[in-house]
């Protein structure tokens, strides 16, 4: 079978400029931020090509994120994994808790991390037996729709199975069938299997512990049931493509992926640091910090799949740090995240950036979502500086939560077009500075109303 995830990256493919420039297609500005994640990427890229001795020596140099809310931390880590192809879960650290206290403890991000890793290994094998399935499950129906007295009937001037079969396909594919009932065994899934319990170490859900034990192709029995056509191409699909996609190698090479090139996004590390006041039990919060530590530094974690060494996992962490510094994390924790990115705070020429220049872009998206109803929308220069201006406005006013602001004032700008479009007889329609002020200029000016609506 070939490669379903590319273990040896090429050198030549991630020069750290390469990198920057393909950041700079979705983010905007945060020159220095790029650069430092840029070096990290080609320091992973790096460790491939060392000898097997000093490849185990070279761990990770972890990442802290500064900056406050919507300057693009998220987005620089997502897009970095994305570039190199790697496993990639963003977790909030708010949300975990110490150990032996109720609630989500933080070995969960590695097993959130496994589960991705497994779970687009498979999707990129199914992907790869789509067509061969596909093929399958057409001459199945086709087998079984020839079983019909009804259905050969429809061809009374064919002879030989071989043609009326032809036939038969050419109608299944032209979905001519799709309302005719067939019977077809299919597997009944049960909810819960019994006798197995709704906790067991290295599940998080119950739900979890049922799919496990459905991969080992435990619980549940065989029924037939009489079903159109439509539906059983799709049930057929899957059951087939099941069979088919071998899961054994799916965990195998996503655990490795993972532990090789996963990448995980620590989100408001800061809130749970000694100094966070208001953000839960001071025990709690440092016994997180304590818990994430063996994590970070690399220990093995008990999963469903087995056991996974987090050593070569890349860690990143990110915050606000508004109300506590780095250095009021425990000194271990600290040491564990030796490279500081400072992410700067967007001014009003970034925002106007943000708006129009990515490859994402929020008009570009707006535009392209019209598009499908025939819209052809289009903004003068002066409704963007409009736009931008009220924006920025709002974050000086309200909280800064940065460029998420542009999407609550564009979306509320465009809410009578989106409402209105598959009505619409002008199929060009023009947002002009005018418009801009007509729709949002009152709830600006009033700030009871902006701080709900905005």
């Amino acid at each position: 079978m070939d490669k379903i995830i590319n273990f040896e990256q090429s050198l030549d493919s991630f020069k750290p400029s390469t990198v920057v420039e393909l950041l700079d297609n979705y983010i905007v500005g945060q020159e220095k931020a790029k650069k430092l994640l840029a070096i990290a990427l080609r320091n992973r890229i790096r460790r491939k090509y060392v000898s097997d001795e000093m490849k185990e020596e070279i761990l990770p140099k972890n990442i802290l994120m500064i900056g406050p809310t919507g300057v693009g931390k998220t987005e620089l880590a997502r897009r970095m994994a994305l570039i190199i192809d790697a496993p990639f879960v963003k977790v909030e650290a708010t949300k975990f808790t110490e150990r032996g206290y109720v609630g989500r403890d933080v070995e969960y991000m590695i097993r959130a991390l496994v589960n991705h890793s497994i779970n687009l290994v498979k999707s990129r094998l199914r992907e790869k037996l789509k067509g061969e399935i596909e093929e399958e499950v057409t001459t199945y129906i086709v087998d079984e729709l020839y079983q019909y007295d009804n259905v050969r009937e429809l061809f009374p001037d064919l002879k030989g199975s071989k043609k009326i079969k032809q036939e038969i396909r050419k109608g299944v594919l032209k979905n001519y069938f799709d309302s005719f009932l067939i019977n077809i065994k299919i597997k009944k899934k049960n909810p819960l299997f019994p006798g197995i319990p709704d906790f067991l170490p290295g599940f998080d859900e119950p739900a979890e512990i049922n799919a496990f034990f459905s991969d080992l192709g435990m619980g549940g029995t065989e029924e037939v049931k009489s079903i159109s056509v439509k539906e059983a191409k799709d049930i057929l699909f899957q059951e087939f493509m099941d069979k088919k996609v071998n899961n054994d190698e799916a965990i195998e090479i996503g655990l490795k992926w993972a532990q090789e090139m996963g990448i995980v996004f620590i989100d408001e590390i800061d809130k749970i640091s000694d100094k966070a006041k208001g953000y839960g039990p001071e025990v709690s919060r440092e016994g997180v910090q304590r818990d994430l530590l063996p994590i970070v530094e690399g220990t093995n974690v008990n999963t469903k799949y087995g056991i996974v060494k987090t050593d070569h996992i890349l860690f990143i962490g990110a915050g606000a740090f508004h109300v506590c510094k780095p250095s009021d994390m425990i000194p271990e924790l600290q040491g564990r995240f030796p490279i500081r990115v400072e992410l700067e705070k967007l001014s009003k020429e970034h925002l106007k950036r943000i708006l129009i220049e990515p490859k994402n872009s929020i008009i570009k998206q707006y535009k392209e979502l019209l598009k499908t109803e025939g819209i052809n929308l289009e903004f003068e220069d002066s409704a963007i500086d409009k736009i931008v201006e009220i924006a920025e406005n709002i974050n000086n006013k309200l909280e800064d939560i940065g460029a998420r602001r542009l999407h609550t004032v564009m979306e509320y700008l465009l809410e009578e077009v989106s409402f209105n479009a598959p009505d619409m007889k002008v199929k060009d329609f023009v947002i002009t500075k005018k418009y801009v002020e007509e729709r949002l200029s009152s709830i600006v000016d009033n700030t009871s109303l902006t701080q709900y609506i905005l």
